[in-house]
């Protein structure tokens, strides 16, 4: 398809009404995948003080926690006549759930790049991925309890005796996919980063390799500075050069080369090399950095390039397209500037919010018409919404999901012609959405007051990138919420929606995707995705015409293709860390046989099935039964429903 828009919405029945009312609360998050502590490594990292339950009796334990303003090293007081242990002994300065910052990201990198065993491994080393080690939810739940907001105890289960009061959290820890140049090796590192990780004095690290360990037959995403590397070494091989004269093109600063994954399609492309086919594309005007090189695609050529060497290891000219014709409205400049025109009778549209927003921010935290949710990203994912949880009225605090996320996407090509059959990239494993972040200090499409947040990356030799204002968090006028006019009085009411959306925006390549999380104050949140930039096009020969894609131009074709997002919700409705009381239901539309029940033929219901199994719940949409899926808790009414577009 040539430009869609995906969306999946995800509406809670739990509702308030359209007024300024908010409050704050969270919870944790999800249980790490790999190098997750168990439950009880937990306990080595609190101090279970148990007081006489009289004492416990006359003092609460909110008495005990320091408020949002803590000094560092400042333990709070309590009665001489009852010494206690301090609730902590220094501040915690990182939420166990905030993103690694630069300073750890140099810690870890420093961390294994010294663990090297030879100084052939250590120059060996590229960080494709240095990323938090989420914690498991009992930590996080112990951080949200005593350490940050929104400092609520009851979020750890009760014991006999008294609360458990902690000392201090367990460190943070790093996960970093290291590929070896060298020996063509990937390992992953688990790296856990001490309190004192900011003060690399002298360049010494301050972190501890947890473990290491060798993962055979993969081949880790690729890198900007492989793809640089690529498109010089194509540039520079003689048959390709000779090639591109063919097609009238002398000046290899016009020539584009975009560094393909080579996909498994047989065992040739087996991963045990390090293997790309680049799609190669031709600017018109090498100073003119508007100019679309991607309306220009270069048909005919084979190429496979080995990027653990850069070396050209196949080249074939199998077939002569003609480039398709240059055309300056093509171009990403403003049309009057390639002879075109802009509209221009379009008035200034002003959004303004006097009095600031209605969204409140700490750190990481944010708090916004009853919802409250911790932000964070990946190098892979991009945007990572944590501990989502809504206050409703007297039922307080209601957990709804530990983590939400898009994990992967993959863009299947239909047209069966070399080199479009090939075409079937997986964006976030193998280049990553999050790396190939906007920085929106340069455009932002968010209007009104914004909160930005920075993200912080390796580089492939290991050193620190940020990407400003990579997030952008502001708040939406979304039409009418609710309405109803009462015909004998002839009265009418009306709500107007607002919206609370979070969203990053990346470029792959030729597209951009813009990830949106919408947060309503009807209960609902939503998952968009918006597909923009350039297709990915091909060449066709004088008259010739494709049934696999969509002509938009002569000599030049779209050729078929789809967009598919995978998103990845670790669900926790109504539940406390380390319960597991939610079960998922479908609900399909069924129409009532005739007989006694329907005696007017007229009868329908909606059916709900429980799916038991992750096999029994591989399902597809289903639109003419209304499909939908209910995440529900097994102890609570079910509040939380799925629905796809």
């Amino acid at each position: 398809m040539a430009s869609a828009s995906q969306k999946a919405k995800i509406p809670s029945s739990a509702c308030c009404r359209n007024d300024s009312s908010s409050s704050g609360s969270i919870v944790r998050r999800q249980a790490s995948a790999a190098g997750a502590q168990p439950e009880n490594a937990v306990q080595d990292w609190i101090v279970s003080s148990r007081r006489d339950d009289q004492y416990a009796s006359k003092t609460d334990i909110s008495s005990l926690i320091s408020p949002v303003e803590r000094l560092p090293d400042a333990s709070p007081k309590l009665p001489a006549a009852k010494p206690v242990m301090p609730v902590m002994l220094r501040a915690q300065s990182s939420h166990p759930l905030d993103p690694l910052s630069a300073a750890e990201i140099s810690v870890a990198v420093a961390t294994v790049r010294a663990a090297g065993a030879t100084p052939e491994v250590r120059d060996g080393m590229r960080f494709i991925e240095v990323v938090l080690l989420e914690p498991e939810k009992h930590v996080v739940a112990l951080a949200d309890a005593y350490f940050f907001p929104p400092f609520q105890p009851s979020l750890l289960p009760r014991l006999k005796g008294g609360p458990i009061i902690p000392t201090k959290l367990p460190p943070r820890r790093a996960r970093l996919v290291v590929y070896n140049k060298m020996s063509n090796e990937t390992s992953v590192w688990i790296v856990e980063l001490s309190e004192v990780h900011a003060a690399t004095r002298g360049g010494n690290h301050r972190g501890k390799v947890v473990s290491s360990e060798l993962v055979p037959d993969v081949q880790p995403p690729m890198d900007a500075a492989e793809y640089a590397e690529c498109e010089a070494a194509v540039k520079e091989y003689p048959a390709f050069r000779e090639a591109m004269k063919k097609r009238g093109v002398d000046d290899m600063d016009l020539v584009m080369v975009d560094a393909w994954c080579v996909g498994y399609h047989s065992e040739a492309d087996a991963p045990n090399r390090r293997l790309a086919k680049p799609l190669i594309f031709c600017r018109t005007d090498s100073d003119n950095p508007m100019d679309n090189g991607y309306a220009r695609p270069v048909e005919g050529m084979h190429i496979l390039v080995d990027m653990q060497n850069m070396k050209i290891i196949e080249f074939e000219d199998r077939k002569l397209v003609p480039l398709p014709t240059a055309d300056p409205l093509r171009n990403y400049t403003p049309g009057e500037t390639r002879g075109g025109v802009d509209r221009s009778d379009i008035k200034a549209l002003q959004i303004v919010q006097p009095e600031g927003p209605s969204f409140r921010v700490s750190g990481h935290f944010v708090e916004w018409q009853k919802w409250n949710f911790r932000i964070g990203f990946t190098p892979r994912e991009g945007l990572v919404i944590h501990s989502i949880a809504y206050t409703d009225g007297s039922r307080g605090r209601r957990p709804v999901a530990h983590r939400l996320s898009f994990v992967e996407m993959v863009v299947p090509y239909g047209d069966p012609n070399d080199p479009h059959y090939r075409k079937n990239a997986f964006d976030a494993g193998e280049d990553g959405l999050g790396k190939n972040a906007h920085s929106l200090k340069k455009g932002c499409d968010c209007l009104g007051y914004i909160k930005y947040f920075d993200a912080h990356f390796t580089n492939f030799t290991g050193g620190v990138e940020t990407i400003e204002n990579c997030v952008c968090l502001h708040e939406e006028d979304h039409g009418m919420l609710w309405k109803h006019q009462d015909w004998r009085t002839g009265l009418a009411e009306v709500r107007r929606s607002r919206r609370l959306t979070v969203s990053f925006i990346c470029t792959v390549a030729n597209y951009e995707y813009g990830f949106f999380w919408h947060f309503y104050q009807d209960g609902k949140i939503e998952a968009e995705v918006k597909l923009t930039g350039i297709l990915s096009l091909g060449a066709l020969q004088p008259g010739e015409v494709r049934k696999y894609g969509t002509i938009i131009a002569p000599g030049l074709y779209a050729p078929v293709h789809q967009h598919f997002f995978v998103a990845r919700m670790n669900m926790a409705v109504d539940c406390r860390p380390g319960e597991a009381y939610n079960q998922v239901a479908e609900v399909n539309v069924k129409v009532e046989a005739p007989g006694e029940n329907n005696a007017h033929n007229n009868a329908f219901y909606a059916e709900e099935t429980v799916l038991r199994s992750e096999s029994q719940a591989t399902r597809d949409c289903n639109a003419l039964s209304a499909r939908h899926w209910i995440v529900s808790s097994l102890t609570l009414a079910p509040i939380f429903c799925v629905t796809g577009k």
